[in-house]
């Protein structure tokens, strides 16, 4: 599918929308694909249309042929993709990790977008303030001077097995399967990871928690937010980024129900798909 000049790749499940139930959009997160929530998919009890795409730079969809990836382009880009699956109707939006955020900041942008939404440990960042502006700034300009990269592998097992290292909890099934959507084996007969290297770049852009909140504050779409027993924010950001600043956050969004999923961490959606796939469809209904 075209979306604002670069073709994105989408996945569809089930039948085509009815009008009596919403479309579900689900968007993944940082350096993951959409084909990462088959597994909560194939635990849904009810058939309804579902569709995940892979953001621009990832998967198979095409990058942006630039320097860094900006989030108000993920906006963009799923504000179209919204304008030509569901002009009309509302859509239930969910969002795992950065997607989780990204759908945050979209459903107090569009509110009348969204009939109900889910995020999957989208916490968003910790606060900068401008003084980190001209260091950040810096570490950019001098990334831009260096062709960035990821690793290679010489099999698909090789990859399967990458995943499992990172995560401890996914199964080797489940790996056997991710990999393949997660890499592709190039002209060298190496399999090398869908996702742009530029997305390793430091981002020169500031993450502002008051714009952030400004734009929490006016999601109407009732909430669900899930994390699993096992997730820690420290393990990303020490002590950058507390539990109760995440709590404040969480704080001004209007209409939230919390579920925890027990014996999972980050990725829920291959540590405990099924209990995830349940808590998603009640709360949908």
């Amino acid at each position: 599918m075209q979306l604002r000049g670069l073709r994105h790749h989408v996945l569809r499940w089930g039948p085509e929308p009815d009008g009596q139930r919403p479309l579900l959009v689900m968007v993944h997160g940082w350096m993951d694909v959409g084909a990462s929530f088959q597994f909560m998919v194939d635990a849904f009890r009810d058939e309804r249309s579902v569709v995940a795409i892979d953001w621009r730079g990832f998967g198979l969809t095409d990058s942006n042929g630039s320097d860094a990836y900006w989030f108000p382009d993920y906006l963009g880009d799923l504000d179209a993709l919204l304008d030509a699956l569901s002009p009309e109707a509302p859509v239930d939006l969910l969002g795992h990790s950065m997607g989780g955020n990204i759908a945050m900041t979209y459903a107090g942008v569009r509110p009348q977008r969204l009939r109900k939404l889910v995020n999957l440990e989208g916490f968003g960042l910790p606060d900068t303030t401008p003084e980190m502006a001209p260091t950040r700034l810096a570490s950019w300009l001098d990334e831009l001077k260096e062709p960035q990269s990821l690793k290679t592998y010489d099999s698909v097992d090789g990859v399967a097995q990458r995943l499992m290292k990172t995560n401890p909890r996914l199964s080797a099934d489940k790996a056997a399967w991710l990999a393949p959507h997660w890499s592709k084996q190039d002209d060298d007969g190496r399999w090398h990871i869908l996702g742009d290297p530029a997305h390793k770049r430091t981002n020169p852009v500031l993450y502002k928690k008051a714009e952030a909140l400004a734009c929490w504050s006016r999601i109407e779409a009732p909430t669900l937010w899930v994390e699993g027993s096992e997730t820690k924010l420290s393990q990303w950001w020490g002590d950058r980024y507390p539990r109760e600043d995440f709590e404040s956050r969480l704080g001004v969004v209007k209409d939230l129900q919390r579920v925890t999923l027990q014996q999972a961490a980050h990725m829920m959606h291959h540590d405990q798909p099924e209990a995830l796939a349940r808590a998603v469809q009640e709360f949908l209904g």
